[in-house]
Order: C-alpha cells, then structure tokens, then sequence
C-alpha cells in the first residue's frame, strides 16, 4: 500500500520559502472562516428547501441531528488538523492512514464537496439578488437568473425556461479575483463579512420571536406522504440530508492548517468553535423561521428568510436584511473556492494532478492557475444546475469525507498509538464509530438520484486516478525505485 507517513507530513508543514503556502491565519480568522461558510446557503435558503419537501417545522431537529454527526467527526478532524498541519484535509489524513488509492477517493470527493457547494450558494445568492433588484423595479430578464432545467412561470401565467443563470457566474468569477491577491486579505475580507451575517441571524432571532405564530408548528412532525424522505420520522433524516451541506465549514478549515500561525493550538479551537456556535444559531433560527410562515410556504424559494419577515411589522427591513445576506453569501463561495484549491494544491504536489495546480504566483503566495481552472468549472455548474440537485450533491460529498476522517483515526489510534497529539479526541473508538455509523444513516436517506451522481463522479474520478494520477504519483514512483 502506497501511505504517506506522519513524519513526512509533518517535515512538509515545516517547509517555508516562496513555494510554500504563508502563516498568516490566527485562531479568530480560523472561526470566522468557518462561520463564515457554516452561516449560509444552508441556513438562508436550504432551511426552506428541507422545511418545504421534507421535514416541516421539524426541519429543527434536522439540524440538531446533521449536528450530532457532525460533532463526532469534527473531533475526528481536529485530532488529524493539529497533528498533520498542511493543506489537503481529509485528503491529506487518508493519505496517512488509508493509503493513496483512498486518498485519492477522498481528494475527488472534496471536488465535489467545495466546488459544487459554492456553486449552490452561488445560485442562492443570484436568488435574493433578484429579489432584492424586483422591489426597486429592475427586473433581470428570468432567463439570465434561471438553469435551463427550470421552468419559470411568468406573472401572465405562461412558462418559460431559463438559459443561464448569469448574476451566480459573475460572483464566482469576483470571489475569485479576491482569492488570487492572497489568504490574509481574504480572510481579513471574511471576518468583516461574517460579523454582518452574525448581526443578521440575530436581528431575525430577536425580531421574528414575538411574532411566531403556534398554528404554523401544527403538525410539528406533518404525517409522511407514503414516500420515503417526504415528511414523517424519515423526512426529518432526509432534511438532515438537505441542510448537512451548511456543516462544510469546520472541514473547510481543516484544508486552512498549512497557513496557520501555531495549528497544533489554532486548529482544534477554529474547527471546534465554529461548529458549536453555529449549532446554536441554527437551532434558533429554523424556530424562528417557521413559526413565522407555514413550511408550504416556502416551497420551491431559495431566499425563505424574506417570505418570513414580511410575516412580521418589520417587513420594511428585509430589504436591509436581504443585502446583508447576499453580502454575507459572498464569504461563503470565497471560503469554498479557498478550501477547493487548497486540496487541489496538495493533490498536485504529490504527482496526483497536473503541477499547475501547485503553482504558487511569485507575489501573492496562491495557487493562481488552479483558482482559475476552478472558476472556469464552478461557474458551469453554478450557470446551468438547478440549487436542489448541487445542494444534495455536496451533503452526500461531505459525509463521505467525514466518514473517511473519522475511519482514519480509529486506523492512526491502532497502528500508531504513541505519535504526538496536540489534541485528542475523546472516547476512541466510541465517538469515530458514532460518527461513522450517523454520517451513514443520513448518506442513506438522500434520493438515489444523488447517490448515482456520486458513483458516477467517482467513477470518472477513479479514471483519472488510473490514467495519470498513480502513473505520475511521487510517492508511488520513489517506492519502485
């Protein structure tokens, strides 16, 4: 089995020079960075989405039980990120523990899991744009909002359908300009940015709780359709399903480690501490924002949050608080287009993709050309594929990483019990296996659509492998030698 080991990773952390990433995040930019990506599409439009198809006003306890797996997993992840601090994530711990062929899985499964997540939040975002544009008159033609797989209906009752969705490609192709000229000005971006997505989830807390309406929580759990995932004890797992796709955050800044100032300390405490208050904040504001409209309401919208608080007399501030969302939506892409190149980067520099993904520009100290590669790629999805198929995509993307991370320690505990760990999680085996055995469950109650899409990713992902990845491995070439 071709594995990488420990001490090599560690040797790679330590590099400096103008090829290596630069140190410049701190425990709070590791936080902001994920409440910034946690606090987003999910909670601002796949909270409706879950609410409206699956769960109702139970899409509560979908969260609580997507936390509870992502819990388990997120010790996982900090024991890995403060003992193997270098870009790659999952990626990089499966490399240690797994070998190379399920690293490579893992680092494919990740394309799927950051690129098509910005392109979800992308899309919301276009969403609340035309929204917040309509109520000043300017109407964008509904052809350049919409995926040419949607059929709009028009207010004259005919339907059309879109082309592209045109104000989603732009965004990506901003965040990305941001991203090249460096992390620190990007984190530093992120943490403004997360304070005003922090201020909006607690004015809409705080507002729309006097205004809840009880009849809109009656049935709380509504009684299942007679099919699988619509509504009923299993719609409350398929919505966790849905909104698993907001908890990408913690991971994402496991991909941060290799520019991280102290990642042994930083580490655990950014991925840790992200989840726990974001955890919270759902809680209370999936509450908040059913009880103020009834789920059947917010069928078929990606911008819920503004059908709730015209529900309130503050309905003249969700102007004010659909701009901060699409302001607050931009850190969410600029976090997932920052994890994507990060796995990109280390996949590259072990052989396993082309070396222009490893290319660091001379000034900025980024892997620029993969950015732009990965622009280029995004913005199709982004332009062309309705929100719930993407949403769906990279929850089931993501639980396949956790579950991998979670494996990983229960192998590395095994097989390497007395290596160094700044931090350690709890309870092994209990609480991998937990996380194992919950991150299935919920992989399990998403559509078999998605589930062939994911086989289908990996397949392609496996041809690639096969073609130029083990051929051109840098470890695999030095153990044949």
């Amino acid at each position: 089995m071709i594995r990488k080991s420990i001490e090599a990773l560690q040797r790679e952390a330590a590099e400096t020079g103008t090829h290596s990433l630069k140190r410049s995040l701190n425990a709070v930019n590791l936080v902001a960075i994920g409440i910034g990506v946690i606090i987003g599409a999910g909670l601002f439009s796949l909270t409706g989405i879950a609410a409206a198809n699956n769960a109702g006003p139970a899409v509560t306890l979908s969260f609580i039980i997507a936390a509870v797996g992502c819990a388990f997993s997120a010790l996982c992840y900090a024991e890995f990120a403060s003992m193997v601090p270098v870009a790659g994530s999952a990626y990089t711990y499966a490399y240690s523990t797994l070998g190379e062929f399920f690293a490579w899985i893992i680092g494919w499964d990740l394309v799927l899991e950051y690129s098509v997540g910005a392109a979800t939040v992308a899309i919301s975002w276009s969403q609340y744009l035309v929204r917040f544009l309509s109520k000043y008159g300017i109407q964008l033609p509904p052809q350049l909002t919409s995926s040419p797989f949607e059929t709009i209906t028009l207010f004259n009752g005919s339907s059309i359908h879109g082309w592209i969705n045109l104000p989603a490609v732009l965004i990506i192709i901003f965040i990305t300009s941001i991203i090249i000229r460096g992390t620190k000005g990007s984190a530093l971006f992120n943490v403004i940015v997360v304070s005003l997505k922090i201020g909006v989830v607690i004015v809409f807390i705080a507002l729309g709780w006097n205004y809840i309406n009880p009849a809109n929580y009656v049935p709380y759990i509504p009684v299942n359709t007679g099919t699988f995932g619509e509504f009923g004890v299993s719609g409350i797992f398929r919505g966790a399903g849905v909104v698993f796709f907001v908890f990408i955050g913690f991971d994402i800044v496991a991909t941060m480690a290799q520019e991280t100032k102290n990642p042994k300390r930083n580490m655990p405490i950014g991925i840790i501490g992200s989840l726990v208050i974001c955890t919270l904040l759902f809680g209370l504001f999936s509450f908040v924002m059913t009880g103020l409209a009834h789920y059947t309401e917010f069928k078929n919208s990606a911008a819920p949050v503004a059908i709730a608080i015209e529900k309130t007399p503050y309905y003249w501030m969700s102007q004010a608080i659909i701009l901060a969302i699409i302001i607050g939506y931009t850190s969410v892409i600029l976090v997932d287009l920052l994890g994507q190149s990060r796995v990109f980067f280390s996949m590259s520099r072990d052989g396993l993709l082309p070396k222009l993904f490893a290319e660091v520009h001379p000034k900025f100290r980024t892997p620029y050309k993969g950015n732009i590669l990965l622009c280029v790629f995004i913005s199709v999805f982004a332009g062309l594929v309705p929100i719930r198929v993407v949403g769906e995509m990279t929850s089931i993307g993501t639980l396949l990483a956790f579950v991998m991370v979670c494996l990983g320690v229960l192998i590395l505990r095994k097989r390497e019990p007395n290596l160094p760990r700044a931090f350690k999680t709890p309870w092994v085996p209990v609480v991998p296996i937990l996380g194992i055995i919950t991150c299935l469950i919920i992989m399990l109650s998403l559509p078999l659509g998605t589930w062939i899409r994911l086989i289908v990713w990996l397949v392609i992902g496996l041809a690639v492998y096969y073609f130029y990845g083990k051929k051109n491995s840098k470890l695999g070439n030095e153990q044949k030698i």
